[in-house]
């Protein structure tokens, strides 16, 4: 018995259930990706592995083209106006992430600058101002895939990256999907390299060393599986 009296596993049960009544409900997260499969593959591929639910998670690609600004502008319209036809509603967010590359791009300071501009400025259906930010990879995502594999600091352009990638990830292809089951178990090693970057002053800003804050949208998402269990 429990010290009010009652049986020790209606005491659990009630305690389950007040935990579960305190408990904040999970963010809801708008992702917007560049291009049509790598970056929503790899990151639908952990949503599923992580049974975030669609409600919570949204990960689509831009319906705008490839260039850094039009993702951004996308996914302002995603959030403002939704889209039925992808079960989206509008201002039904309490956050949005818009993914894309440094590449060759000729809007990616322009797109950075919307991000920051529209950062805290729109508010949600809870009157809630929305984080607007920007995961960032240069030269390109394969970066990031790379650093499960191997320290990189010095400047290198999207094909030295895929071709350093198929050293230690054979046949990779960009498309493809699986890259998250193949690289999951190297997460924390790639998350400590890409700390480093950061440390050493590389910025998405800057647009020429290698970058990437991928990790941090990694670890939200992880975040989330644990707010949900």
């Amino acid at each position: 018995m429990g010290k009010d009296g009652q049986p020790k596993h209606r005491q659990a049960a009630r305690e389950l259930l007040r935990r579960k009544a305190q408990r904040q409900p999970a963010e809801r997260l708008l992702i917007v990706c560049e291009g049509a499969k790598t970056e929503p593959l790899y990151l639908g591929e952990i949503r599923q592995h992580l049974r975030l639910p669609s409600a919570n998670v949204q990960v689509q690609p831009a319906a705008y083209g490839t260039e850094p600004l039009r993702i951004v502008e996308y996914a302002e319209r995603l959030f403002t106006e939704g889209q039925r036809a992808l079960g989206i509603h509008a201002w039904s967010f309490d956050r949005v992430v818009v993914v894309f590359d440094r590449d060759e791009h000729h809007t990616h300071h322009a797109a950075l600058q919307r991000v920051a501009a529209l950062n805290g400025r729109l508010e949600n259906d809870e009157r809630v101002k929305v984080p607007f930010e920007a995961v960032v990879s240069v030269p390109c995502f394969e970066l990031w895939l790379l650093l499960h594999y191997e320290d990189v600091f010095a400047p290198l352009h999207r094909n030295e990256a895929l071709a350093r990638l198929r050293v230690h990830v054979a046949g990779y292809t960009k498309g493809q999907g699986s890259h998250w089951a193949v690289t999951r178990e190297r997460l924390d090693v790639a998350t400590a390299r890409a700390e480093a970057l950061l440390a050493a002053g590389h910025k998405a800003e800057d647009g020429t060393q290698p970058y990437t804050n991928m990790h941090e949208l990694l670890h939200r998402l992880l975040h989330l599986k644990d707010q949900a269990a």
